[in-house]
């Protein structure tokens, strides 16, 4: 059984309003039907996980990640979307640690996709469109920047993909900019 995206909007609408956390789910959602591509999997399948991964927190940000299992057994979903789902909090608020390739690449991506957020808002253009990845490695580095995204778990997320941290960052930004507009990163470009 696969979820479809509509069938995972609709759920994850139900349960988060804030415009923030949308558009968060969204651009997880782009990234990581980007990296299906790169490692040639089933796009969808990623998109959904992505999209659906803070499904909880807005709701129950005491219980996140455990709620989303009761959620998501309860509407049926399969159990390597859950996982892959839950599976991103491991060391936080899980204790199911990621080893599949799309929760690996979750856990890597979730963080990250943070500090691109908030390096775009700063921009002139305020956009995903003209960042590079000098710019975002400045921005990194910097720990006072978008102190809330843990850049450990970024890392060791990159780690466990046993890829390099220059190649996750271009190819998150790639995957942010072929949905810009959808996920509100287009800016004034």
């Amino acid at each position: 059984m696969s979820i479809n995206r509509e069938e995972a909007m609709e759920l994850f609408l139900k349960y988060n309003e804030t415009d923030a956390l949308i558009q968060h789910g969204l651009q997880v959602e782009a990234v990581m039907m980007h990296f299906a591509q790169y490692f040639d999997e089933d796009v969808e399948k990623w998109g959904v996980v992505g999209l659906c991964h803070d499904l909880d927190y807005e709701k129950y940000p005491e219980e996140h990640c455990k709620k989303t299992r009761e959620i998501l057994e309860a509407e049926g979903w399969p159990e390597e979307y859950i996982r892959a789902i839950v599976s991103h909090g491991w060391g936080i608020c899980s204790e199911e640690k990621p080893e599949s390739l799309m929760e690996r690449t979750l856990f890597a991506i979730d963080e990250l996709t943070g500090i691109i957020n908030a390096a775009c808002l700063l921009r002139p253009s305020k956009s995903v469109l003209d960042l590079n990845l000098k710019s975002l490695n400045k921005k990194f580095k910097d720990k006072k920047f978008a102190a809330g995204c843990n850049r450990d778990i970024i890392l060791q997320g990159i780690e466990m993909l046993e890829m390099d941290k220059n190649v996750v960052f271009e190819e998150t930004i790639k995957g942010l900019q072929k949905r810009a507009d959808i996920c509100g990163l287009k800016g004034e470009l």
